[in-house]
C-alpha cells in the first residue's frame, strides 16, 4: 500500500521567522488520522529566516533527526555541544532522560530543514547528539543509511531505534529499490525532484515534499522523472 500526501493538503503554519509544514500532528495541526506512521512520529519541513531559529526548548525520549535541504543550521545544547550543520549533511540528537537545546539559521540566507522524530526502543539513557557529512555523490544511484539503530549500518549516525533513516540522489530515469520487508511501515519524500513508485494498484507519482506512507512492501522501487533528492524511513 502506498497513500500518496500531497504537499498541499498536510499541515501548515506561518510564522514569519519560520514557515512550517506537518506530515504528522504537531503544535496546533491536529489531525487523528495522521498521528505518526508506526514508530514514525513527526516529519516537519521547515523553511527558518535568516538570523532566527529556534531558542532553548527541552526534549525527551524522542529520536530527532535533522536532514538539512538548504542553507545550514548551528546547534547548541547543555551538554557542551555546539556545531553548525550544513546543506546535505545530518545531525541526530537522543533525548534520552533529557536534553535541551537551540537551532539556529545563522546564514545570510533562509535554511530549509526536514525534522524527523522517531519514538525510541529504550527509555532512561544519558542524552547524546551528533553530526556527520554524507557527500550527496556518496548516495548517487542508491538509498545510504544516515541514521540508523539496526546492526550494520556502521557509517550512519545512531539513533536508538529499530529504524533508518536513508538518502539517495537519482538522476533523471535512474531507479533505485530498498529492501523494507511487508511488516515494516516507510514514508518517502522528495527533498527535490519528481519520481515514481509502483505498488499493485499501479503506479503513484510524488513530486517535491509531498509524503508517500508505505506498507505491506516487501520492496520499494523508485524511479526518477527528474533529478532527485529523496529521504526515506524505514520503522516498525
Amino acid at each position: 500500500m502506498i497513500e500518496l500526501r500531497p504537499f498541499a493538503q498536510i499541515g501548515s503554519a506561518n510564522h514569519g521567522w519560520l514557515d512550517a509544514h506537518h506530515h504528522f500532528s504537531f503544535a496546533d495541526y491536529q489531525d487523528h488520522t495522521r498521528m505518526g506512521w508506526g514508530k514514525l512520529r513527526v516529519w516537519n519541513d521547515d523553511t527558518v529566516a535568516p538570523q532566527t531559529g529556534f531558542p532553548l526548548h527541552p526534549h525527551n525520549d524522542m529520536e530527532i533527526i535533522t536532514y538539512v535541504r538548504s542553507g545550514a543550521i548551528t546547534h547548541r545544547d547543555n551538554q557542551g555541544n555546539v556545531d553548525r550543520t550544513v546543506a546535505g549533511d545530518v545531525q541526530v540528537m537522543s533525548a534520552g532522560t533529557g536534553i535541551r537545546h537551540s537551532e539556529y539559521n545563522l546564514e545570510q540566507d533562509t535554511s530549509q530543514i526536514f525534522q524527523i522524530w522517531i519514538i525510541p526502543e529504550t527509555h532512561g539513557e544519558a542524552p547524546s547528539w551528533g553530526t556527520r557529512s554524507f557527500p550527496q555523490h556518496d548516495r548517487s544511484g542508491h538509498f545510504v543509511a544516515l541514521a540508523s539503530g539496526i546492526a550494520g549500518d556502521g557509517d550512519a549516525l545512531p539513533i536508538r531505534a529499530n529504524a533508518r533513516v536513508l538518502g539517495a540522489t537519482l538522476q533523471a530515469g535512474e531507479t533505485a529499490t530498498y529492501h523494507l520487508g511487508a511488516e515494516r511501515h516507510a514514508y518517502l519524500v522528495p527533498a527535490i525532484g519528481r519520481v515514481r513508485l509502483t505498488d499493485a494498484e499501479g503506479d503513484i507519482e510524488v513530486m517535491a515534499r509531498d509524503g508517500a506512507a508505505i506498507s505491506g512492501l516487501e520492496n520499494i522501487t523508485t524511479t526518477a522523472l527528474e533529478d532527485s533528492e529523496l529521504v526515506l524511513v524505514d520503522v516498525t
